[in-house]
């Protein structure tokens, strides 16, 4: 789901972290939705009264999940709270220290596939390519790394699942062995 409020100039404002004050309108986070939402007035229901709702809020959404994803995995890094490379990562996949894994687009599935092997099954999110994930970690590029259980991990998790429902792409089933948000690994 994906909230929106309407700004003080009464446009609409998506609020992906889900704290701006207002009356919230909340969508499913699919682009037909969207779509049908702004071109048949719904928001101007919603909100009880004249809004203006730009032409391209679906990309508006996916630029602002894309930004919270990056901002999550600085806040991460920044913490200690991830690792990249394939080394450490695989290190933190067998461990079971990893809550998930975060691969460049342009890995290469097999290496994906190494590293997941014989451990239980983690979430993959898929950040474009080597470069801006690299460029994440202050590194040319990073094809791999590994999050740590906790609420970044969570957040990361989340606002990749609206990032690829808005984008039209499959999402990946959370696996029911994974701890919960609050629970560490190895407590």
């Amino acid at each position: 789901m994906i909230r929106f409020v309407v700004g003080p100039d009464r446009q609409i404002v998506p609020d992906l972290a889900g704290r701006l004050p207002g009356r919230g309108m909340w969508l499913s986070a699919r682009p037909d939705v969207l779509e049908t939402a702004r071109r048949r007035g719904a928001f101007a229901r919603a909100a009880r009264q004249q809004v203006a709702v730009p032409d391209d809020i679906l990309q508006i959404v996916l630029d602002g999940l894309a930004r919270r994803r990056n901002e999550a995995l600085g806040l991460l890094r920044r913490s200690g709270q991830v690792v990249a490379g394939f080394v450490k990562a695989r290190e933190w996949v067998v461990n079971g220290r990893a809550a998930l894994v975060v691969q460049a687009a342009d890995g290469s599935p097999d290496e994906r596939g190494r590293l997941l092997s014989g451990a239980r099954q983690l979430p993959v999110v898929e950040i474009s390519g080597a470069a801006e994930l690299g460029a994440l970690f202050g590194r040319d590029h990073v094809v791999h790394a590994a999050v740590a259980h906790g609420a970044l991990a969570q957040r990361l998790l989340n606002d990749n699942e609206r990032f690829l429902e808005l984008s039209g792409r499959a999402v990946p089933v959370r696996q029911p062995n994974a701890p919960d948000e609050g629970e560490q690994a190895g407590t």
